[in-house]
């Protein structure tokens, strides 16, 4: 159970990065928020290729390229949405 929490949260940490990475313009959100984005994104991903893929067949000996591009993909879109959502916020005193 901790092993795939730690998992998970270190996945969602490279998918979030990446999203982070690949979204256009500067993102005034917190690693912890590119961190969630990126968990999110690699759970829907997973079940967005679980459906598309062959039942049954969606484990392969190698790497599963097609479920990272659509992880990564999500986790822009993810990043984008938080930064619009989260990164314009001014304080007012």
């Amino acid at each position: 159970m901790i092993g795939s929490i730690i998992g998970a949260i270190v996945i969602g940490a490279i998918i979030g990065a990446l999203g982070r990475l690949f979204a256009p313009g500067r993102q005034n959100i917190s690693i912890l928020v590119t961190i969630i984005v990126g968990i999110i994104a690699a759970f829907i991903g997973s079940a967005i290729w679980a459906a598309l893929a062959d039942p049954g067949n969606t484990d392969t000996n190698g790497i599963d390229w097609i479920e990272h591009i659509i992880q990564v993909v999500l986790a822009v879109i993810g990043v984008i949405i938080a930064a619009r959502l989260l990164g314009n916020r001014s304080r007012t005193h």
